[in-house]
């Protein structure tokens, strides 16, 4: 069975953008499902900070 291909992760910028615009449209107090985003957003955000560090091959 073939796999399927992985998705390339979203740069720094544009998940560091999101994080900027849930915050501003909490207004900096964030509500549980808002929360749990953020600790979405968080983790993506640091992987595709490793990824842009991370030496080559």
């Amino acid at each position: 069975m073939p796999s399927l291909p992985a998705a390339r992760p979203r740069p720094a910028a544009t998940v560091n953008a999101e994080i900027r615009a849930l915050m501003l449209r909490s207004g900096g107090r964030l509500a549980a499902s808002d929360r749990a985003r953020y600790v979405e957003l968080i983790a993506e955000w640091a992987e595709a900070v490793r990824d842009a560090v991370r030496p080559a091959a």
